[in-house]
């Protein structure tokens, strides 16, 4: 049922953003980092999602998840690679037995302007050739023009055609003008069924933003207290270093705690963190840091 979005309390965008950055002034010890590190790379999406893609590409990052960096031992693996429709079974092909997820993006990926039946036929066929997780984008313009119940519906549809695979819900922040609209689509997202919410396709800007981030986990921590249902969150685009993956780990741990602490609630869309956290936990064990040329350019 589509949430009464007009009860909804407005943020104070100061306000907002002065908690945001008390948890960005947290003091995190050395053994802690390194094990944050490892989390926050334990939860990266590895993502090529680009119209040069080919299929060595895709097999190069899907050698990256199952192997980020063979000198260091006890790395946990990433959660997911997630790639266009067309390059989902070839990723299974390439993931097979690693415990490793295949995500894909549908519903005309990144702009969403297309019909539901159209929509629907790229879920389909994602799920079709195998994906584990769907990530599909909503109808903006109707958003904001306030066609909430189209928002919902096509969100609820969309979901029906994953069958057993995981929704996430990119409502992509940057076009959305205000923390009330992304606290309302928040809201219309989770009500309609994703498993996940996502900030951003990564091809608009702003992308992920701490602020954007925490106005969705905090609808996330209303919407378990009403119903008792844990919904995921992805942070995409845009967090490339291993300090701000810290931050958003902090503000994690502090807004939803524990229970979200890991790769089935919590997901960062992003491809350069990678070798970013690697740098760093090379840096830890060896006291220096290895040039980026010994990493691959996703």
């Amino acid at each position: 049922m589509i949430p009464n979005l007009n009860n909804l309390s407005p943020y104070d965008t100061l306000g907002v953003q002065e908690r945001v950055d008390r948890f960005c002034k947290r003091s995190i010890k050395k053994s802690s980092k390194i094990e944050g590190l490892k989390l926050a790379l334990s939860m990266i999406d590895l993502t090529t999602l680009e119209g040069k893609d080919t299929p060595g590409k895709v097999k190069q990052l899907c050698y990256k998840a199952i192997h980020p960096h063979d000198q260091l031992k006890g790395l946990p693996k990433v959660a997911a690679v997630c790639v266009y429709p067309t390059y989902v079974s070839l990723a299974k092909k390439e993931l097979k037995g690693s415990g490793i997820a295949v995500a894909s993006v549908a519903t005309a990926f990144p702009s969403g302007q297309s019909s539901l039946k159209t929509k629907l036929s790229d879920t389909l066929f994602a799920v079709d050739q195998g994906a584990d997780e769907i990530d599909m984008v909503i109808s903006r313009g109707e958003f904001l023009a306030g066609n909430y119940e189209f928002v919902f519906d096509e969100i609820a549809a969309i979901k029906e055609a994953c069958g057993k695979a995981h929704l996430k819900v990119i409502l992509e922040t940057g076009e959305l003008d205000t923390l009330d609209n992304v606290r309302k689509a928040s809201e219309l997202a989770m009500h309609a069924g994703a498993d996940f919410i996502k900030t951003s396709t990564g091809k608009i800007q702003p992308a992920a933003t701490l602020p954007v981030t925490y106005v969705m986990l905090d609808a996330i921590k209303d919407f378990y207290l009403k119903t008792g249902k844990m919904i995921g969150m992805k942070p995409a685009g845009g967090i490339s270093n291993s300090k701000i993956a810290l931050q958003y780990l902090v503000m994690l741990n502090e807004v939803l705690g524990e229970k979200w602490m890991n790769k089935n609630y919590f997901r960062f869309g992003a491809s350069s963190l990678a070798n970013d956290i690697l740098m760093q936990l090379v840096k830890a064990e060896t006291g220096y840091y290895q040039s980026s040329n010994y990493f691959s350019k996703d």
